[in-house]
């Protein structure tokens, strides 16, 4: 399960965790999504949305 936002197509970003000693390994950010029943085309439609979408109003709920 891809984790995707379904209205803005948001995606995990890639970059690394710093320590102290500088020693770099790959770590990455997780969009925040949340499962909503939206309307979609007309019906009624569980989707993956992050809560930036969610706020800013481009998803209706049902």
């Amino acid at each position: 399960m891809a984790k995707v936002c379904d209205i803005c197509g948001k995606k995990p970003q890639y970059g690394n965790n710093v320590s102290h000693a500088n020693n770099r390994t790959r770590r990455r950010w997780e969009p925040n999504l949340q499962r909503v029943r939206a309307k979609v085309d007309g019906g009624v439609k569980r989707i993956r949305v992050c809560t930036q979408c969610i706020k800013s109003d481009r998803v209706v709920k049902a």
